[in-house]
């Protein structure tokens, strides 16, 4: 199995021993120079850091757990990938063979626990199938559209001895088409809509990142003149600062990409699946637009929206052919609007987040001035909550793979272990994990991780003690019934210290900024706690039931 992972280019593996799959570590014993084991704390920081690995390398993350509940600890990791389409290949031990079926110590039926929430399973009970099985593995978790693998091998398996013939990489199955044939007609089809267009709009998600169509994308957009906005997922595939960037989408989008959704005549979506938090009501999401889709996955075209145009295929691919054929063209006045909107933006939202009043810290100029430190090439990881949502909204990236987040499932504690496998990933950039007081909470075992293997991460905290975004809610739609969200938290500094981490607690406007040099200066990992306003809220927003053009810019305007 060792053997696999090096051929298939493993670096690093992320994991839980137990005695379950102790044959696996005992083999690897005798493979540490080869192959780079990081002990978590917590197996679901294993599958975090794995994703965290996967979205800044380009490459599946690695992940070893025991059986019973060291399975069971991956799969909220599993769903995370699964609808993120990560690709993350997991090694669970398993009870012996003869044991299946009959409640023994530690054994979980992990196949069936996990098929909803792969994109492929399967049980080893002969040592025979490891080779093959691992090759399919690694080929199904990163080809089409990727997502995360569970290989559950049972411990007679992992004892047995066979005859290696060696190790052959899987490049076909049957039955199973990682990416759909591309039928020109209907690209030729998307270019007559595209150049017959006076009000075109561009939505693009992580699927250029996948698909590391990056190049192809932005020569798409600059040929067409298109005004472009990402997905939560799609940012960083191109610079924020692009001319053609407006903003992102959804519920804490920006107001411009958000209103004129439902002004577009035409509407072309690369990447990414329409998933709710984009379009919020359906029946009043751009209605008025001939929509054409370009996607891997062929069971998300008119999934949520109804399709004008399908364009099935990779869009490495599609993209070229299709800017091949269009023609070149501006938009000065669509473009206007959306600067209009911008304008608007900043004068009602933008311009008291980052420049505030008061005495209170926003999280918003927090992130500006990690902007301003970092010149756009860090790699930002975030967890979920307020925090998540501001920083994808000011974070300015130069270079794709920048903005690391728990998007389709929401895992509150994946920023700090997802910030430790970003840094394997990419361990030249700066990795910044932007944390709230809840979430920090959840995985914060791994500060022992970061310890161990003096992992080089900057923890940035936002503290405005609450769960901020469930407050946010209970404020605005639940008259301010504060229903335990109100969070008390240990002094982070002191458990930081524990840890052997340096760090330093901030409340004070003139101290943040050379706090922040401190932090991003400082050799080795470093916690910043930034005590921020407690009743913050995050404008714009798409109230839940309303349609995307229903953006509002304060709670003022919320009926």
């Amino acid at each position: 199995m060792l053997e696999a992972f090096i051929a298939e280019g493993v670096s690093t593996i992320f994991g839980y021993p137990g005695g379950a799959i102790m044959p696996i570590y005992d083999a690897l014993y005798d493979y540490h120079q080869k192959l780079n084991h990081i002990l978590v704390r917590h197996e679901q920081g294993a599958i975090h850091a794995a994703q965290g690995y996967a979205r800044t390398s380009g490459d599946a993350g690695v992940v070893f757990a025991t059986s019973g509940p060291g399975a069971t600890n991956l799969v909220t990791g599993l769903a995370d990938a699964m609808i993120d389409s990560t690709p993350v290949v997991c090694i669970t031990g398993q009870v012996f063979a003869h044991l299946l079926g009959t409640d023994a110590f530690q054994e979980t039926d992990v196949i069936n626990i996990t098929t909803p929430v792969t994109k492929w399973n399967y049980q080893v009970t002969d040592a025979t199938e490891i080779p093959s099985v691992l090759a399919k593995a690694f080929y199904i978790a990163k080809s089409g559209r990727p997502g995360p693998v569970l290989i559950d091998i049972t411990k007679n398996a992992q004892l047995q001895k066979f005859d290696y013939e060696g190790y052959e990489k899987c490049s076909h199955i049957r039955s199973y088409r990682p990416a759909p044939i591309v039928r020109k007609e209907y690209v030729e089809e998307a270019a007559k809509l595209i150049n017959e267009a006076e009000r075109p709009f561009v939505i693009f998600g992580q699927g250029i990142i996948l698909g590391k169509a990056e190049k192809e994308f932005k020569a798409f957009i600059e040929k067409a003149g298109i005004p472009s906005a990402w997905t939560i997922m799609g940012m960083s595939a191109i610079p924020t600062n692009h001319p053609l960037a407006v903003g992102m989408l959804g519920m804490h989008g920006n107001y411009g990409p958000n209103l004129l959704t439902n002004e577009c005549d035409v509407l072309i979506a690369v990447g990414m699946r329409f998933d709710d938090r984009v379009t919020g009501r359906l029946d009043k999401y751009a209605k008025q637009a001939k929509v054409i889709h370009l996607d891997i996955d062929p069971s998300e075209i008119d999934k949520n929206v109804k399709t004008t145009v399908p364009v099935w295929g990779d869009c490495k691919e599609t993209l070229p052919i299709l800017t091949k054929l269009i023609e070149p063209k501006v938009y000065p006045q669509w473009l206007q609007k959306f600067a209009d909107c911008t304008s608007k933006e900043h004068e009602k939202v933008i311009k008291m987040e980052l420049n505030p009043c008061d005495e209170e810290l926003t999280m918003g100029e927090v992130i500006e001035l990690v902007n301003e430190l970092t010149k756009g090439e860090a790699i930002i990881v975030t967890d979920v909550g307020q925090h998540q949502m501001v920083a994808c909204r000011y974070a300015k990236y130069n270079q794709s793979k920048s903005n690391i987040t728990s998007g389709g499932l929401g895992t509150m504690g994946f920023a700090l272990p997802a910030a430790i496998g970003a840094k394997y990933g990419d361990k030249k950039r700066t990795v910044v994990a932007v944390i709230g007081d809840g979430g920090f909470q959840m995985t914060l075992q791994e500060l022992g991780t970061i310890m161990q293997f003096e992992v080089d991460i900057k923890i940035l905290i936002l503290n405005n003690q609450f769960l901020g975004m469930v407050r946010q809610w209970q404020e605005l739609f639940h008259e301010k019934r504060y229903s335990f969200t109100d969070i008390t938290s240990p002094d982070f500094i002191q458990l930081a210290k524990a840890y052997r981490i340096e760090g330093k607690s901030v409340c004070q406007r003139e101290e943040l900024k050379s706090s922040l040099e401190i932090m991003l200066n400082h050799k080795g990992s470093y916690l910043l706690e930034v005590m921020v306003g407690k009743e913050n809220n995050v404008f714009p927003m798409v109230p839940q039931g309303k349609g995307v053009s229903e953006v509002v810019l304060c709670k003022e305007d919320i009926s």
